[in-house]
């Protein structure tokens, strides 16, 4: 049996908007009853369409926010439970990338300061250390060593995301977070920190939770997914069975959006009639009912819960659903045009970091 390092049971979240004098409150259901585990080691990738609350599952994950109902386990503790100390003690193993680089980071602070910075909060080491740990961070993900001492605003956009990925990887973490890291980037920069992330996660034993909305994307780096909708998991297994095999008529026609990599390629598309429900307003029985085009009685009434064990999907019509036209993948093989695609780009990477590194080198090197 695999050994988890996360999990969480029947997770909720709750945000309360509005409410005076002459006007009542509206409440939010954000997530609502999410169960899921995650094994050491593995990529699990949470995706679906903007407002289906992945990011706010994300940032409970790590009780960034706090649960209104529900528990996250990390390693056997119940983080739902811990006190402000307990948990500080803890956010060395957990860290977080968030979606826009620039934002979070201080302004007003050189990268070496920003890099340190948790270094000072969680290990012992002394100033010399931390300046040859800020070093060394900067050299794991592709930053020379001459930008110690420049500002956020001096950076690209790539590569202030690697500023916060070495961040985050100064306290030494078990499990890295990630909030669509690379969707603020242009298509050839996300295709360097994603190899990057996968480069990371080999060598340093690290777990990664990807939320993000680019399905090609995760179909290159995740080894589990997990499709939301309007607050809940409603499909969840390993990433070769949902691009072959989708069992939920919303993760169907997520697939079959995607374009084919190919002049002229068409394929047949699932299309959803309607808009994403309001949160405030859900609808009763199975959430996606407004939008189904196989939806019963039984859909509108009855909500469905998430059935099976290494393919799990939330349908009452799980079963009796044709399959989409979608292209065959495996974990080795999955999407030629874009492996090869993030290929030439980290080959691209790598050799205008080595441009960059002896053109650095011959400037410091005395005539």
């Amino acid at each position: 049996m695999k050994d988890i390092i996360l999990e969480t049971h029947d997770l909720q979240k709750r945000f309360v908007q509005g409410g005076g004098l002459f006007t009542k409150s509206t409440t939010i259901h954000a997530v609502n009853g999410v169960s899921l585990q995650v094994h050491r080691g593995e990529t699990f990738a949470i995706v679906g369409e903007s407002g289906c609350g992945k990011s706010t599952l994300a940032r409970l994950l790590l009780r960034l926010i706090d649960a209104s109902e529900g528990r996250v386990i990390y390693e056997g503790q119940d983080l739902t439970t811990l006190s402000a100390p307990q948990m500080r003690a803890l956010r060395s193993d957990l860290q977080f990338i968030f979606q826009d680089p620039f934002s979070s980071l201080n302004p007003r602070m050189t990268v070496s300061a920003i890099i340190a910075e948790p270094l000072g909060v969680h290990t012992d080491l002394n100033a010399s250390q931390r300046r040859s740990k800020v070093a060394e961070l900067m050299a794991r993900v592709g930053l020379r060593p001459d930008m110690a001492d420049r500002y956020p605003h001096e950076f690209s956009g790539g590569q202030r995301q690697r500023i916060c990925i070495a961040r985050a990887l100064a306290s030494g973490p078990k499990l890295l977070i990630g909030d669509e890291p690379v969707s603020a980037l242009d298509v050839s920069v996300q295709a360097q920190i994603v190899n990057l992330l996968e480069d990371l996660k080999q060598e340093l034993g690290l777990t990664l939770v990807v939320i993000a909305h680019d399905l090609a994307v995760i179909r290159h780096m995740s080894d589990r997914i997990a499709v939301m909708y309007l607050g809940e998991i409603v499909e969840m297994t390993d990433t070769e069975s949902l691009f072959t095999a989708p069992r939920h008529p919303y993760t169907q026609a997520l697939l079959t959006a995607i374009p084919v990599p190919a002049p002229g390629g068409k394929r047949a598309r699932a299309v959803l009639d309607g808009d994403i429900p309001s949160p405030a307003n859900p609808p009763s029985g199975c959430k996606f009912h407004t939008r189904c085009p196989h939806a019963t009685e039984i859909c509108r009434s009855e909500r469905p819960v998430l059935e099976g064990t290494l393919h799990q999907v939330a349908c009452h019509h799980h079963d009796t659903l044709p399959q989409p036209d979608l292209p065959s993948v495996n974990k080795d093989t999955r999407s030629p045009a874009a492996t090869a695609r993030f290929a030439l780009y980290r080959q691209a990477s790598e050799a205008k970091t080595a441009a960059e590194n002896v053109r650095s080198t011959n400037k410091e090197t005395p005539q």
